[in-house]
């Protein structure tokens, strides 16, 4: 099982916080995950989740999109962040 969080303005666009998803070899890693959750949420999740420039988090580690992820892991997807 993975859970999955949401951050920030990407919670509020797809109105979910915290969701769990069943691992399989099919979400494997964050690109495939997020595929799956786009395949099962429709326009709006394509939407928010295919923009360029968001964050990835495996564990509470920023990772790369192509990450692995296993089974009990928590992903977590954030806006871009900035600095000043």
């Amino acid at each position: 099982m993975l859970t999955i969080r949401f951050f920030s303005l990407i919670r509020e666009a797809l109105d979910v916080e915290q969701m769990t998803v069943l691992w399989s070899e099919d979400v494997s890693t964050v690109t495939s995950l997020k595929q799956a959750l786009i395949e099962q949420g429709g326009p709006i999740w394509s939407e928010v989740l295919l923009q360029s420039n968001l964050v990835y988090a495996v564990n509470q580690r920023v990772v790369f999109e192509g990450a692995v992820v296993a089974d009990g892991d928590e992903v977590a997807f954030f806006p871009p962040m900035t600095g000043g």
